[in-house]
């Protein structure tokens, strides 16, 4: 499955059905009268977050949605069908804007949250609603009322419980791939990550969600590489693990040069709870290893975790840490564990296309 964040799509209502003008005309009855039923409602256009999906790629190929009509109404006092509703399904996270891509109308963040995007038009009254004391045979009838029409953005931002950042390169994949089913892509070489991977760590009998987003580098918030639009994805996050390969000629300008960008980028990322860590540590003899954890610590103010995904060292330590920041962020109120397991496992079984 192909991954996609961002899509602009198309949404219309219903117009409502017009009402009906009819007279009742029967043999032997003498006052028949305006009969004409009311028009139809026209259908509306929702959105809905559905468990199983961690793509837009579905508006990729349809981005168009249109209600039905409401039917016209009829003699004999019948009034029209209302319209069909129609209903956008996007995956939990998804933010809908309006066409400036800037006015959010609705942050769609739990499983089975609606939202009416498009009011369908009212049916038009038929000329039965119309007869009084002084009228008893009016022959005229409203027409529907027009739907809403509107072109808005959809923008997704993965719900996760931890982000990994870092400079590519710097073993992010590799760490996912270590404590997680999710099979991201990985090579010797930059931006092997293109798109955001998520996976579900385990430890202590404890879940919670990972979620490893491609590397940034100097003048990302500029554009630079691939940028920083990836960054959304951790904006929901309770806990950053910044990433510093072992393999850096300078550890702490690495750390700065990302946590500068964290911080160009806004999004109260710069305010996460950072565990800081040394990665890729076994191809480092004890001196050097020494010598760049003291680097590190320098630059972040933080005693950094030493870590292996090859050999497995320090990762139990750094799956602990994250556990703490997140059960105290969350209360100990929304365990992950307490979470549908369809959607644990939909978000592990991660596409390698």
């Amino acid at each position: 499955m192909k991954f996609l964040d961002e899509a602009k799509v198309y949404i219309r209502s219903g117009d409502g059905g017009a009402g009906s003008v009819s007279f009742r005309r029967e043999k032997f009855i003498e006052f028949g009268g305006p009969d004409g039923g009311d028009g139809g409602r026209g259908g509306d256009v929702w959105v809905e977050a559905v468990n199983g999906l961690n793509t837009l790629i579905d508006f990729r190929f349809q981005q168009h949605f249109k209600a039905k009509v409401g039917m016209h109404g009829m003699g004999r006092n019948r009034t029209g069908a209302n319209g069909d509703d129609v209903t956008l399904k996007v995956p939990v996270g998804t933010q809908i804007f309006e066409e400036d891509n800037e006015t959010l109308i609705v942050d769609m963040t739990v499983e089975g949250q609606r939202f009416r995007l498009a009011k369908g038009g009212n049916g038009g009254f038929g000329n039965a609603h119309f007869k009084s004391s002084t009228n008893q045979a009016p022959n005229w009838a409203n027409p529907g009322l027009e739907g809403e029409e509107k072109t808005i953005w959809l923008r997704l931002k993965l719900i996760a419980d931890a982000g990994l950042v870092g400079l590519p390169n710097a073993g992010k994949s590799t760490f996912l791939a270590s404590v997680t089913r999710a099979r991201p892509k990985i090579a010797n070489y930059p931006f092997t990550t293109l798109h955001p991977n998520l996976g579900v760590a385990t430890i202590d009998e404890r879940e919670f969600i990972l979620a490893d987003i491609p590397g940034l580098i100097e003048g990302a918030h500029e554009g630079v590489g691939i940028g920083d639009r990836f960054l959304g994805h951790v904006e929901r996050t309770r806990v950053l693990l910044h990433l510093v390969s072992a393999q850096e000629e300078n550890v702490g300008k690495a750390y700065k040069t990302v946590k500068h960008e964290l911080e160009a980028y806004g999004g109260g990322l710069e305010d996460k709870p950072e565990i800081v860590a040394l990665s890729q540590i076994d191809v480092l003899d004890e001196a050097s290893l020494k010598k760049k954890a003291q680097e590190l610590k320098k630059a972040s103010g933080k005693v950094p975790l030493l870590l292996s995904a090859i050999t497995g060292k320090g990762m139990t330590e750094a799956l602990r840490a994250l556990r703490d920041v997140i059960v105290a962020e969350n209360g100990d109120v929304d365990l992950p564990e307490k979470r549908d397991k369809n959607r644990k496992r939909d978000l592990d079984t991660e596409s390698d296309e």
